[in-house]
Order: C-alpha cells, then sequence, then structure tokens
C-alpha cells in the first residue's frame, strides 16, 4: 500500500493526535505530558478500497462518456451502437485504469495533488487514443469508426477525468488531514529490537503506519522511558483499554520469539482487540519462507491475529445492513404499529425499552427494544435473567420476546450504525451466567466485539438463543459468535438471514 505523502516515514505525528476528546485514563494522559496529544478517533480508511473505487470510477466515467457521445452523434440508442464501437469503448475504459496504475496515479501522493498530475494523466489517455489510432490504421479499421466521435471522446474524456480528479482529491485531502490514511499502531516490548525496528521503519519509504507510543511491562533499563521519540505510555494491562479508546489498528510485538512464554501471555491477552497483531521480525535469526512475511514498509512482519472485516469486508458488510435494513424497515412498519399498539393497550409506560449494552470494541450502546415487561418491574441492566413463566413480562411481552418481535426497533440501531443485522448478539452490562458476570464466566469473552454485534447470529439459527443461565450455555453461544467472526462472508449473512425466521418458529429458549 502506498504511503500518506504528508507522514511519510514519519512517526508518532503530533498532529494527527489531538482531534477528539477520550475520556482521560493513565496512558492518554502520559501522551499529553510529552507534547504528543490524545489520538484521533476518526476511523482508518483503507487506501487499498479508496484507490480501487478511484479506479472503478474512472473506468465508468470514460465508458459511459463514448457511450453517450457515441449515441448522439450516430443518432443511436447508447445501448444498440454500431457493430465496432462496443469492444472499443470497453477496451479503452479497461485499459485507462491499467496505463494509469502503471505510471503511478493512483498513489496517495498522486490522489492528493492532481494538478502536479495533469500531465502523467494526459500522457496515459494520449497513450491510449495514440495505440488506438495505430490499431486502426495498421488494421485498415478507419472507415468503421466517426473521427469526429474519436476527437470529441478524446477531449471530453480529458477534462471530464482531470474534473474527477480534482473532486476526488478534496476527499482524499479530507481524510489526509484527520490521519485516517495512516494505520495508527504501538509497540508492544520496548529495548533494543523496539528501538531498532523504529529505525527500520523511518528509513522505509512506502509506510502507511503512524507509531504513536510503546508499552512494556518491564520497568528498568532495558526497557527506557523512551525509544527515538516515541514515549513508553504504560504496561500491557493498561494497553487494552486504550486501544479500544484511542481506535488503534495495529498492534506490532517486538518480542524475540526466544521469549516463547512471555510472548503467549500476552498474545492471550491480545487477541480479544479487533486489530491487526504483527511479531516484528525484523531481528529476528530465524528466517521463513518469504511467502510467510507481510510488510510495513521494507520491514517484515509475521501475522498473527487479523482485525476482521478488513478493506473490503467493512465496506460491503456497512451497505449490506443499510440496504436491508432500510428495506425491513419500510415491510415491518405495519407490524411494528401493531406491537406498539398491544403494549400500549396492555400496560402503561413506554412503548420502547432502551438498555445499556456492549457494542463493537467494547463501546457502550443504547439498543432499543419494544417494552416486554411491566414498567415498573423493568430491568434496566439485565442483572435478573428473564426465566419461564417470569412475572416481570406481560401477555403481550411473552409473545414478542418468543417470536423476537421486541428486537425489531433494533433496526433503527442498524440504520444509525451501531448494530449490524447478523453479527454477535450484544449483551447487558450486568448479564450473568451461573450468578456470574459473562466475561468472567468464559474466557476470551470480550473477542466476541471484535465486529459490530447483531439483530441475529450464527449461535441464534443453531439454537442458541434466549436464557444463558449456566456457563455451558454460554461458552456455545460464544464459541459459535467466533465461528461467525472467524468464518465471515456476505454468503454467510445471508444465509443466516434466510434461516432465521424459521428458527423463530420454534421458538425454543425465549421466555
Amino acid at each position: 500500500m502506498r504511503p500518506n505523502p504528508d507522514n511519510l516515514a514519519r512517526l508518532a505525528p503530533s498532529d494527527v493526535l489531538d482531534r477528539l476528546e477520550i475520556v482521560p485514563v493513565q496512558p492518554l494522559e502520559r501522551l499529553r505530558e510529552v507534547g504528543i496529544g490524545t489520538l484521533s478517533r476518526a476511523p482508518h480508511v483503507s487506501t487499498r478500497v479508496v484507490t480501487s473505487l478511484i479506479r472503478a470510477g474512472e473506468c465508468l466515467i470514460i465508458g459511459g462518456l463514448g457511450f453517450l457521445i457515441a449515441g448522439l452523434h450516430t443518432d443511436a440508442d447508447p445501448f444498440d451502437l454500431p457493430g465496432p464501437y462496443l469492444p472499443l469503448i470497453l477496451a479503452v475504459a479497461l485499459a485507462l485504469p491499467a496505463v494509469a496504475q502503471s505510471l503511478g496515479l493512483y498513489s496517495i501522493k498522486a490522489l492528493l495533488r492532481p494538478a502536479r498530475e495533469v500531465t502523467r494523466l494526459a500522457a496515459a489517455w494520449s497513450l491510449i487514443f495514440a495505440v488506438v489510432t495505430v490499431a486502426m490504421f495498421l488494421g485498415k479499421l478507419g472507415d468503421n469508426y466517426s473521427r469526429v466521435w474519436l476527437s470529441v471522446w478524446f477531449i471530453a474524456g480529458l477534462a471530464l477525468l482531470i474534473c474527477y480528479r480534482a473532486a476526488t482529491a478534496l476527499l482524499v485531502r479530507h481524510w489526509n488531514r484527520n490521519g485516517q490514511l495512516d494505520r495508527r499502531a504501538v509497540l508492544v516490548g520496548g529495548g533494543a529490537p523496539a528501538a531498532d525496528l523504529v529505525r527500520a521503519l523511518e528509513a522505509s519509504r512506502n509506510i502507511d503506519v503512524a507509531v504513536v507510543g510503546v508499552f512494556d511491562d518491564r520497568d528498568d533499563n532495558r526497557s527506557p522511558a523512551t525509544i527515538g521519540a516515541l514515549p513508553k505510555l504504560g504496561n500491557v494491562s493498561e494497553l487494552l483499554d486504550f486501544v479500544r479508546r484511542a481506535r488503534i489498528d495495529v498492534l506490532i510485538v517486538t518480542l524475540p520469539l526466544a521469549a516463547e512464554e512471555r510472548l503467549l501471555q500476552i498474545l492471550k491477552r491480545l487477541w480479544v482487540l479487533p486489530v491487526d497483531i504483527r511479531l516484528s521480525a525484523y531481528s529476528q535469526k530465524l528466517f521463513y519462507r518469504p511467502r510467510a512475511y507481510s510488510y510495513i514498509g521494507n520491514v517484515p512482519f509475521l501475522d498473527v491475529f487479523d482485525k476482521p472485516l478488513g478493506d473490503w469486508g467493512r465496506l460491503l458488510k456497512a451497505i449490506e445492513d443499510k440496504l436491508i435494513a432500510a428495506a425491513a424497515m419500510a415491510l415491518l412498519s405495519p407490524v411494528m404499529l401493531l406491537v406498539a399498539l398491544a403494549i400500549r393497550l396492555e400496560s402503561r409506560g413506554p412503548v420502547l425499552f432502551r438498555q445499556k449494552r456492549y457494542g463493537f470494541n467494547n463501546e457502550l450502546i443504547e439498543v432499543l427494544k419494544f417494552r416486554s415487561m411491566y414498567h415498573d418491574m423493568r430491568d434496566a441492566d439485565a442483572a435478573r435473567l428473564v426465566t419461564k413463566d417470569d412475572r416481570r413480562v406481560t401477555r403481550v411481552g411473552r409473545f414478542i420476546r418468543r417470536t423476537s418481535l421486541d428486537e425489531l426497533p433494533q433496526l433503527f440501531n442498524v440504520l444509525r450504525g451501531e448494530l449490524s443485522l447478523v453479527g454477535p448478539r450484544p449483551h447487558a452490562t450486568k448479564a450473568k451466567a451461573a450468578d456470574r458476570l459473562y466475561n468472567d464466566v468464559v474466557d476470551g469473552y470480550f473477542a466476541r466485539h471484535k465486529v459490530k454485534p447483531g439483530i441475529t447470529g450464527w449461535a441464534q439459527i443453531n439454537g442458541w438463543r434466549g436464557e444463558t443461565d449456566t456457563a455451558d450455555k454460554l461458552q456455545r453461544r460464544v464459541e459459535h459468535d467466533l465461528y461467525y467472526i472467524e468464518n465471515w462472508s456476505l454468503a454467510l449473512d445471508l444465509l443466516i438471514l434466510w434461516r432465521t425466521p424459521w428458527s423463530l418458529l420454534k421458538g425454543d429458549g425465549a421466555y
């Protein structure tokens, strides 16, 4: 991936780290003490997705323009052009991204400064038309095409490409100013290996990572307070909260493979975080095959854990959520109105029930549900699980809980971006199994929060919905949630959505 040119080979950039209020915790206070400020909470924008979308946009613009001009010039339907036009238009539209890529026109530097790249853009476009002209001459095909059409397409196409680049530059510059094109990283482990890695990253030209600090459990001369310009921000226990609050994207572990026991202990604590975890291979004496490594710039790393839904996955899932949730709202609005009316007629109190639950990255969100309990018996923290024949639940409440109609208002949460349609079900903050909080029952419970929670999920369609009164029930639900996270795909989401209504008809486990 190409670097952000304004942050090229620069670690801990101070101007990226001071744009959002974050509840102070000790490592963040240390950031302020060293004059760095706090980290922006604006989410990372994948440069791979950005450049791919710009490529696709240019291909569509040039192809569409060719069809439009040909249709106007020949008085033909753009979708029913004379035979030779269609293959030529498609060939030119597909050739443009390839030629532009070879000239470096999709680097972040080129996208940020389109005025400086006009010459290369014009060269790419002219080269394509030069090849087309030569091919027409050698193949004696000139009489099959209108010279006016080719001339207008060439001039209008270049003008449109320049305007398109200028428009996309505004958006790319906005992301660049917010530091969203760089992945934010911290080093886990200090001392000489970390210092060597920092120097290697600084010397690397192709870097899209901004390292903001170091976390290390050691507090002696083997782990100094600073490594170059990087401050030591705390120990590994403090790192968990810091990563969640500061929206870190990458954890770089600098411990040597020889420190196996310590390495395993640290990874066991870190794997629940929704980040990429990389093990530095820069100073390792044990070498693997080249395909075993990934790279940040020119520095090799071993991939330990990958962030779920990276790059395209996050975008595709967001589109899926918004489109299907909007359609579901339109189709189910009569049902929601009838449920609301039934609740209002049976008992006093608001129709909707709001409850704090853990969402993505352990952030608290307010989940909406239809009220299923008597208002004066409501349990906002879910400290006591609902059981069969629970006296707190109304008659309407029993029906809507058994059929999961009480969950329909969560479509609003999906449209607001707090929930997904499919994902691990969000649990209340004080929910318990066997009289213990969920995170005390299952080791690694918070790994469920590496993705957004969902209205339905893999656990629910496999029979693990409703009451979780035992440790075994909770363990099985978490196992299914982790399977979903590790094996996510759009096809799996659609399968779960398709099977959800049939699983609800059984009504098992929900009271």
